[in-house]
């Protein structure tokens, strides 16, 4: 039914899953799998956590959906909990995705730059290996040219890349509005940013009247170990974007900015951008996920995941060259594009789903509630799948 009816727009495995429980997957036959993946950084706290399953059975006895026109209290309550917990002085909008977050991103920048300069500014900086999204914009906004394929074409004017921060400063010139970054890329092999070039930069853009905005779509709501990586980095961004994790599997996408004015009615909208189910699913989502930080629980399961691939990394140099990544965003960098793809498929014939992730890495992105015990059984599977490669 999916080759005969979806658009093959996905190179899919024909596993068909049907429950999970925690990190554990089980597909039609009753295998079971550990996810190191959780549905690309969906999945924050795993499958059918018990909480989220009943505020989303309560709420959709209750409502589910009803337009922005009318206030919808909890994504009042999400709006202001995102602050509280960001620390930054901003308001939100919501929307489905990562790629709609950082759409609304880049439009809050392109009004920016029409209403507070002389003369337009409109161009936005963004990294080489970079990957903001799948929509003709965000595609265009990416730092990889393959992604801007002529099929798509013409793409939006107004985006210039650079292959590191230090060539930030050159690049800005009378029609750049803005800077727009991943503090670990995620697509782009899980690489993460020097903390002071980060910092540097942030305090030339604010000191020019420039945006800093930091797309932390994968980074976000706790994934490297505090609620946002900006705070990891000590930065006070204009804009940041967040989606994956924040719903635990429910769509959800938004964009906090401190131009608390810049948007008046009408100027953007999202017909299911943060109704109830999704915005309760979020309020639900941080629950869990701080206090699980707050207990401990977390930075526990970041340092127990990181061993394994710092022994990993150190001794089989046959297949790694190094661990890379941030708390519970992590990869391991292959020596080359084979060996990655015969060590994702090799995993996932022993029961590990893993990921793939620019220059060469093996990405791994478990539920940020995942056990020690559930960490434990993955690495024990992804040797055995080592050992059948050797």
């Amino acid at each position: 039914m999916d080759r005969e009816y979806v658009l093959a727009s996905y190179a899919r495995d024909y596993t068909n899953f049907i429950r999970g429980e925690g990190a554990r997957l089980y597909d039609e036959r009753g295998k079971e799998y550990i996810d190191f993946a959780s549905g690309i950084g969906v999945s924050s706290v795993g499958h059918a956590h018990p909480k989220l399953v009943q505020a989303l059975c309560d709420q959709a006895s209750k409502l589910i959906h009803i337009s922005n026109l009318q206030v919808i209290e909890p994504q009042a309550r999400l709006a202001k909990r995102l602050v509280e917990l960001s620390g930054y002085d901003m308001r939100c909008f919501f929307g489905n995705s990562g790629a709609e977050a950082n759409e609304a991103a880049l439009k809050i920048a392109r009004k920016y730059g029409e209403t507070r300069f002389e003369t337009k500014r409109y161009k936005v900086i963004t990294l080489k290996h970079s990957f903001h999204g799948r929509t003709i914009t965000t595609v265009k906004a990416t730092g990889q040219k393959e992604m801007h394929k002529s099929d798509f074409s013409p793409y939006p004017a107004g985006f210039d890349y650079v292959e590191s921060i230090d060539a930030v400063y050159d690049a800005i010139d009378d029609e750049t509005v803005a800077v727009m970054i991943e503090l670990v890329q995620g697509e782009g092999g899980v690489q993460p940013f020097d903390k002071n070039e980060v910092q540097e930069l942030a305090k030339m853009l604010r000191s020019r009247g420039l945006l800093l905005i930091v797309d932390e779509v994968q980074t976000g709501v706790y994934r490297t170990g505090e609620f946002l990586a900006s705070q990891l980095y000590e930065i006070k961004p204009d804009v940041i974007t967040l989606a994956k994790g924040l719903g635990g599997g429910v769509p959800i996408g938004v964009a906090m900015t401190r131009l608390k004015e810049i948007f008046r009615p009408g100027d953007h909208g999202s017909t299911f951008g943060g109704n109830y189910l999704s915005t309760r699913a979020g309020l639900t989502v941080l629950e869990i996920l701080q206090a699980e930080q707050e207990r401990g629980a977390l930075a526990e399961r970041i340092e127990h995941f990181s061993r394994y691939l710092s022994r990993l990394a150190e001794s089989l140099p046959e297949f790694f060259t190094e661990a890379v990544g941030l708390g519970l965003m992590r990869g391991l960098r292959c020596v080359d594009a084979e060996t990655q793809g015969r060590i994702l498929k090799a995993a996932f014939a022993e029961g590990l789903i893993l990921l793939k992730a620019g220059r060469n890495t093996v990405r791994f992105l478990p539920p940020l509630v995942i056990s020690r015990e559930e960490i434990d059984e993955g690495f024990v599977r992804l040797e055995k799948a080592l050992e059948s490669l050797s």
